[in-house]
Formats: structure tokens, sequence, C-alpha cells
């Protein structure tokens, strides 16, 4: 299983991003390597127009099964993720990583889009 975290920062301490397309980072966590990754999304600030689309096809890129955000992706963003094998979490804003994924494995987070 990929599982994806919009993330503040690169570890498994750093706090949940609220936003999804202008999140600071990608969170890649394979379980089945037991790895943890980050993809550093800062360049998105500077994009004026379009950033959860943006954001939306690097998830696609990075073949993820999960999703988990905080507010959850905007209008144009959802119709895009919406098209992918992927289940979407929200409301994970203020957790870390590492609660994120725990909530998660507890089936304790809201589903989105």
């Amino acid at each position: 299983m990929r599982i994806i975290f919009t993330s503040t920062g690169e570890g498994w301490d750093a706090k949940i991003d609220p936003r999804f397309g202008r999140t600071d980072y990608i969170v890649l966590y394979d379980e089945e390597k037991d790895e943890l990754t980050a993809l550093d999304n800062r360049a998105i600030m500077q994009v004026a127009h379009g950033a959860g689309p943006k954001t939306a096809q690097k998830i696609h890129e990075l073949k993820a099964d999960v999703l988990i955000t905080g507010n959850g992706p905007g209008g144009n963003a959802a119709s895009i993720l919406k098209q992918m094998p992927l289940k979407i979490f929200v409301r994970a804003g203020g957790m870390s990583v590492r609660e994120a994924y725990d909530a998660y494995k507890n089936n304790a987070l809201e589903p989105g889009v």
C-alpha cells in the first residue's frame, strides 16, 4: 500500500498540511518497503492558478493507493482525483504524519471526495 500525506515537513513528526494544492510537501509511505520519502512541493506557491490539479497530477504519478490530507482538495483537483483508484481521507489537519497514519490504520479518518 502506498499512502500519501499532504504535509508541512518531511518526516513522521511533520504536521499534516490543511491545504491540498499548495501543500509544502507530499510525503509518501510505502508500507511494503517500510519506506518514507518526501517530495518538496513548495515551488507550487509560484503558480497563480491550477495548484490543485498540478498536485493531483503528482499524486497520480506516484501511484498512491491512499491520500490523507487536511481540508481536502478543491473542485478541479477533486474531479481529477475521482478518476484515480485512490481512497481519500480528510480532516487530518493538526495531526502529525504518524498520528494520521495511525488514525488511518484504526479507521478513524473521515472519507473525502
